[in-house]
């Protein structure tokens, strides 16, 4: 069961999350160029160095490629809850995608998604330009634990 987004937003602390019939809309406020490569080995990881990507007057230009994004809002994610993130529908029809994960029961902090611009013509986006649309479904029961990982807290301090 999908959480309406007047409820769900709740559990989304910032002045740009915008409730919708079925989640919560989230905006990026930082982009970044990936500046090398990442390892992803079977009891570790690297994670590529980024640079940030300069705005210019409020605005982002981006080049077709690929870019980390962080989003503004603090997500805090309930214990019966699993999170999806979905790209909205106008980056889309731009020829711009927007990668996301899942976000386990028991997370928090400010994401990342991976930006995909497809456009051979680039994008241009605003910055806390609303860019993706959270889905907080109800779990049949809790877990055990909540989401423990390296990730926890990202992007709070």
């Amino acid at each position: 069961m999908a959480l309406p987004g007047r409820l769900a937003v709740s559990h989304v602390v910032g002045v740009t999350a915008r409730p919708q019939p079925a989640g919560v809309d989230i905006s990026v406020c930082e982009i970044y160029r990936f500046k090398s490569a990442g390892f992803m080995g079977v009891e570790g990881r690297l994670l590529p160095d980024v640079e940030p990507v300069a705005s210019d007057g409020g605005f982002w230009y981006l080049e077709p490629g690929a870019y980390k994004v962080r989003y503004c809002e603090v997500v805090e994610v309930p214990l019966d809850v699993v999170v999806l993130c979905f790209p909205r529908s106008s980056l889309l029809r731009m020829g711009v995608d927007l990668r996301c994960t899942v976000w386990d029961p028991g997370y928090k902090g400010r994401g990342e998604g991976l930006l995909v611009v497809h456009n051979p013509h680039g994008v241009r986006i605003e910055e806390k330009a609303r860019v993706a649309q959270l889905v907080f479904i109800k779990l049949v029961e809790r877990p055990d634990e909540g989401y423990s990982g390296v990730y926890q807290g990202e992007g709070l301090g």
